[in-house]
């Protein structure tokens, strides 16, 4: 277990990091098929379809706000799937990173959302740990495995851990929902999803 007391938030590499959580999402994506898409998820009010939505919305969001753009709220929010999720998944993915890996993102201003303008690092950070939990989402919707490499998670549950008591990032709409207690023994990612509001054993409805 990578102890994360030992980390550093600005020694994390970002990019790689983002790199990775798309990547490790890709693989539960790549087994969604038409019939998938109404499946619920751990989050709330969205369906399969809806989370997929979010994650090619995220992805290009991030990736036209990272290039200095003043984005839509329809880019945020109002995208489609089209006829394959997983190629439009694919398509954004590499859109945003594209957009990370410009020299001088770091301190680049990037506007996000509702959340205002941001460093591009911290952008980075919040498309990251975005990313790497809703793998998780999708993958635990249809019951296959989800397996984020260790350095990916002890980076996710610092970052998280530093944001958690943020004003305004938990509550209902918010990227937080209300904490779920975790044992301490409990593995680095099952506290990463307790501390962000998810039931890690949560498994779909009958």
């Amino acid at each position: 277990m990578v102890n994360t007391s030992s980390l550093d938030t600005r020694s994390l590499d970002l990019r790689d990091l983002d790199r990775r959580a798309l990547e490790a999402a890709r693989g539960p994506i790549a087994q969604v098929g038409p019939a998938h898409l109404t499946r619920p998820t751990p989050c709330a009010h969205w369906n399969l379809g809806d989370l997929l939505r979010h994650l090619v919305n995220e992805n290009r969001g991030f990736a036209a706000a990272a290039a200095g753009l003043r984005v839509a709220r329809s880019l945020w929010d109002g995208g489609e799937l089209g006829a394959d999720p997983h190629r439009a998944y694919q398509e954004s993915a590499a859109e945003v990173t594209a957009a990370f890996a410009v020299e001088d993102i770091d301190e680049r201003p990037v506007e996000i959302r509702e959340f205002g303008v941001r460093s591009g690092r911290s952008a980075m950070a919040m498309h990251f740990l975005d990313c790497l939990v809703h793998g998780w989402d999708v993958a635990v919707s249809l019951g296959v495995p989800y397996d984020p490499d260790e350095e990916s998670v002890a980076a996710a549950l610092l970052i998280a851990s530093r944001w958690a008591d943020v004003p305004g990032l938990r509550g209902p709409g918010a990227p937080f929902a209300a904490l779920v207690p975790v044992s301490d023994e409990a593995d680095g990612f099952a506290r990463l999803l307790g501390l962000v509001g998810r039931t890690p054993t949560w498994t779909p409805p009958c």
